[in-house]
């Protein structure tokens, strides 16, 4: 009997032991890295780009809830909440800041020049006053240039190639997107060579949609180009809606777009351009200098057809760009 009472007491003590000891233990282990990510439009609409981002994370070794946290803010297409979201993110002092548009980029260089930061932009970063150059990019940031804002003058004949009987053809610009100016000057070079006239229409902001389209009813517009803009990229559905009531052909930026209902869209592969900046991010947790890492320049292009949004529209897809397309959607 007293053997089993001075076991019993052992034990008591082994387990308050252990118990003062396991707080110390857990004290010694690192806390696990916060990655703060800030898109541009909800998680939602952008869920593919995200898991490509956790891709790339994934090629580095890093697994959101084993050893890697995100925090998430999303400008829900208000582009002027970035400030107070980096700055929130900042204050989380977050490992890496990822920001997916060249406004939340710039906010965030705003917010911070210590935390480093990895972007995924449509325009031109040396140009949008991001980083020094492409291949030196210098402080904190670092990232992936999407290379879609120079291709508006490409979509044009790509759309005119659609529908070649159509001589007035709408161009829809976000006139608060830094590259906006050069999207235009793009499409009025092109636009002589291909015999077209153009109607520039502007917006950058939910109301300002059903003026732009009634301008372009009013003109006799006869298919629409949307301009890159992330603005116009967090609006995809509503856009849709627009060119299928107004029966307007339309060329997009991003894939999304047709897959989503639109016509056709040209530019760079989003997924490719996310993961990249994905392994970035992670590059930079495992201890890599922003500034030695050189701006990533996404060379891979996509252009996607939506046959289904074609007939529907009464067009019949020519062979030539059938040829050529990527993806047709049946």
């Amino acid at each position: 009997m007293q053997f089993g009472l001075r076991n019993r007491r052992e034990f008591v003590a082994l387990l308050s032991a252990a118990a003062s000891f396991a707080p110390a233990v857990q004290a010694q282990q690192p806390a696990m890295p916060v990655v703060g990510y800030m898109p541009a439009g909800s998680l939602r609409a952008l869920r593919q780009q995200v898991a490509s981002f956790h891709e790339g994370l994934r090629e580095s070794g890093f697994v959101e809830g084993q050893n890697v946290a995100i925090e998430y803010r999303s400008a829900e297409g208000h582009l002027d909440r970035f400030p107070a979201l980096a700055a929130d993110l900042v204050r989380r002092q977050v490992a890496v800041l990822v920001a997916t548009s060249v406004q939340g980029a710039l906010a965030a260089k705003q917010a911070t020049s210590s935390i480093p930061i990895v972007f995924s932009v449509g325009g031109d970063p040396v140009e949008s006053g991001l980083v020094r150059s492409l291949n030196r990019p210098g402080g904190n940031i670092t990232g992936v240039y999407q290379f879609t804002a120079g291709l508006e003058g490409k979509r044009l004949g790509l759309l005119h190639e659609m529908v070649p009987k159509v001589m007035t053809i709408g161009v829809l610009v976000n006139p608060n997107f830094r590259q906006s100016e050069l999207q235009l000057r793009d499409v009025q070079q092109v636009a002589p060579s291909l015999g077209v006239k153009l109607i520039l229409v502007r917006a950058n902001a939910e109301s300002d949609f059903d003026r732009a389209f009634a301008t372009l009813t009013e003109q006799r517009a006869g298919a629409i180009l949307v301009c890159a803009s992330p603005f116009f990229n967090t609006r995809r559905e509503q856009l849709i809606v627009l060119t299928a009531r107004h029966s307007l052909p339309a060329i997009y930026e991003w894939r999304d777009f047709p897959e989503a209902g639109g016509l056709m869209s040209y530019g760079t592969s989003l997924a490719e351009a996310y993961r990249q900046t994905g392994v970035y991010a992670g590059r930079i947790l495992k201890g890599a200098n922003p500034a030695d890492l050189p701006i990533v320049q996404v060379t891979k292009f996509e252009f996607v057809i939506n046959l289904s949004t074609a007939k529907a529209l009464g067009i019949e897809v020519p062979p030539t760009l059938s040829a050529r397309a990527d993806e047709i959607i049946e």
